[in-house]
């Protein structure tokens, strides 16, 4: 943890994140990754008593009225007891409230964050269809317009927490004739007739958030459960993306912190050749590697939140997101695997928990917009810099050879 960039408020809510976190019995953790519990209602109720979730958010709906610097710091704290755990926490804590808080009216808010902030409700996002998750607006469910309400018909599947939710967020086409940017509807949909999870999938690691395919059969969903405006999904996504990503980034380095100190703590008490592994640069260096990645990996997402908190130009921001989402889930990723490497047979097995975190962090680089995503988010919004940007020299004049104009050919 970077403590040096958090203020004394900031390192206090950092505390008491570390005594929910200590809290979690050791059980729990065994037996999401077990699938015997499929959801963690008491771990989210757990927390939603001590006021840990959505802390950015206004006091005046449950939050603290934090800031994303604050956010980055909780998420990755909740990241340490396993990815799932922060995937879990996130969806509804972040990914949800962000949508209904920057875009749902006073009544969404008092009715849908409130308690799900204080751990009485709990919410999952339904984005990913069986046909595509990342050509997103080309979503097939339909909601139809019947006077006083929608009725919602599609499906939706990988959806983390669909087990437990007591209520969805929903994009579903609600114009057939319009453009695909403007022919989405984000609705809020609460469990009830005519919504079902269907299948619980058999997940390589991320297990017991519940995640499942959620069926929509005419599902009646009352106009007051639009959020933002019809045929306005776009506004409601583009602030998603903040969140999805950001926090992702964030929560990755908690969940790969225990891989590199449980394989630090093996290396230093293992002995081969007459002396601790630790001592061999081959093992070493691997620890070190491991150590700056999940550094570097911290210092993108904290100058990232700080560039969401001062406000800096929104197109710059989502490049900043990108790639440091990109960045982070894959430097954690390479540090994971360092962890098992150097600890060799004994971190393919059960007896330490590096396995589990190895097939944990898999997820990361596909869920919340896969990394190929993010390479061409970031190579867009850098090419549209770049034409914008005056530089303070011409260095492309800076060589020797410079005046050369018939050399430089690009046709």
């Amino acid at each position: 943890m970077f403590d040096f960039v958090l203020n004394k408020e900031q390192l206090k809510l950092r505390d008491e994140v570390r005594e929910l976190v200590g809290w979690v019995p050791r059980q729990m953790i065994l037996d999401m990754d077990q699938d015997k519990i499929t959801f963690p209602k008491e771990f989210l109720q757990e927390a939603g008593r001590r006021n840990l979730m959505g802390c950015r958010y206004p006091k005046q709906w449950g939050g603290r009225g934090l800031d994303w610097v604050s956010t980055c710091m909780v998420m990755e704290e909740v990241g340490v007891l396993g990815y799932i755990f922060a995937c879990t926490f996130g969806v509804g804590a972040e990914l949800v409230c962000d949508a209904i808080i920057l875009h749902g009216t006073d009544e969404q808010k008092e009715r849908y964050v409130k308690p799900l902030l204080a751990g009485e409700l709990f919410a999952a996002e339904c984005l990913t269809e069986p046909r595509g998750g990342s050509d997103f607006f080309g979503a097939t469910t339909v909601a139809v317009d019947q006077g006083d309400h929608f009725l919602l018909t599609g499906q939706k599947r990988f959806i983390v927490g669909a087990e437990g939710a007591d209520y969805f967020l929903v994009y579903a086409r609600t114009d057939p004739q319009a453009p695909n940017h403007k022919a989405l509807t984000a609705f809020i949909v609460d469990r009830g007739p005519g919504v079902e999870t269907k299948y619980l999938y058999g997940l390589m690691g991320c297990r017991g958030g519940g995640a499942g395919r959620v069926v929509f059969k005419e599902a009646k969903v009352p106009k007051a459960n639009v959020l933002g405006k019809v045929n306005g999904a776009l506004a409601v996504f583009n602030t998603m993306m903040i969140p999805e990503r950001l926090g992702t980034a964030a929560m990755t380095i908690g969940a790969a912190r225990p891989a590199l100190e449980v394989a630090t703590g093996y290396t230093t008490r293992r002995k081969a050749f007459g002396k601790a592994i630790a001592e061999f640069q081959g093992v070493s260096f691997q620890v070190a590697q491991a150590a700056m990645l999940l550094d570097a990996a911290r210092a993108m997402v904290y100058a990232t939140s700080r560039a969401v908190d001062a406000g800096v130009e929104p197109n710059r921001v989502r490049r900043m997101v990108s790639q440091t989402k990109k960045f982070v889930t894959e430097s954690c990723q390479q540090a994971a695997h360092n962890a098992m490497q150097v600890m060799g047979g004994i971190g393919y097995t059960n007896i330490f928990p590096v396995e589990r975190i190895v097939r944990d962090l898999r997820l990361a680089s596909i869920w919340t917009g896969t990394n190929e995503i993010m390479s061409a988010i970031t190579a867009s919004e850098w090419y549209r810099e770049y034409a914008q940007t005056k530089a303070s020299r011409d260095h492309e004049m800076d060589a020797a050879a410079a005046d050369e104009a018939e050399e430089k050919v690009y046709e």
